[in-house]
């Protein structure tokens, strides 16, 4: 089974809001990204709009794009996702002030919080995934508050230098995706994987998608986005 693949068109909106135009716009980007072998859409709808906008979210809806939101649990925010209706959301965690987001949800001490969330969600059809370290405990407990999706955060594999400290990772990750298929809960990955590292996230067992933005918009600026959706596409099925 191919392993899907979540293009995240954040940083288009950086670059449209660096100058406050219209162009490059969000929605342009996700067709390119859909023809040129995109599964899913993913957008951050952040609590300061330092990129994607309330506006961007309504004409990716409107375009019926599939649209995967990662989004905080605060009440607003909620609130807007109850309107727009993506197909699924992942919460993530979110502080003020971050460059990006720096690692997984503390689901031992927001839990209550997020299970609220993620029933309010389930509720309008909407499918809820959580953005996890590879720790059994956090994947154990994503299931317990009702959560559907884990997506593995591979920002430590991806930082980490040296052979033996990136299959240790590697390890964890493979351990902590064992676990979620175990317990029925879908599986995915990312954070600050491109074109030098993700293949071996591919092959974790049971994988089922990567979402990656960064390294992709990034590339695009030599290649274009089309190549650039194209060739990780192709990357992460080259088993």
């Amino acid at each position: 089974m191919s392993i899907k693949l979540g293009v995240n068109i954040d940083h288009v909106a950086t670059l449209r809001q660096a100058r406050k135009e219209v162009d490059p716009d969000p929605l342009a980007a996700a067709r390119v990204c859909k023809t040129s072998g995109a599964d899913l859409i993913v957008m951050h709808i952040r609590q300061d709009r330092r990129h994607i906008q309330d506006e961007d979210l309504f004409k990716l809806r409107k375009a019926g794009i599939h649209m995967h939101l990662e989004m905080s649990t605060a009440s607003d925010i909620v609130a807007l996702a109850t309107k727009v209706k993506p197909d699924s959301v992942c919460f993530v965690p979110e502080r003020s002030g971050e460059i990006t987001t720096e690692g997984g949800l503390d689901l031992k001490a927001g839990g209550k919080l997020i299970e609220k969330a993620i029933a309010k969600l389930k509720g309008e059809g909407i499918e809820v995934g959580l953005f996890v370290d590879p720790e059994a405990a956090s994947v154990r407990m994503a299931k317990a508050i009702g959560a559907d999706t884990v997506e593995l955060s591979t920002a430590k594999y991806a930082k980490t230098l040296g052979k033996h400290k990136q299959e240790f990772e590697l390890e964890r990750l493979e351990l902590a995706g064992y676990l979620a298929h175990e317990l029925k809960l879908g599986l995915h990955a990312g954070h600050g994987l491109d074109y030098h590292n993700v293949v071996p996230v591919a092959q974790i067992p049971h994988m089922a998608c990567l979402n990656i933005g960064f390294s992709i918009i990034a590339r695009s600026v030599f290649t274009g986005l089309k190549t650039a959706v194209t060739e990780m596409k192709k990357l992460i099925n080259s088993r």
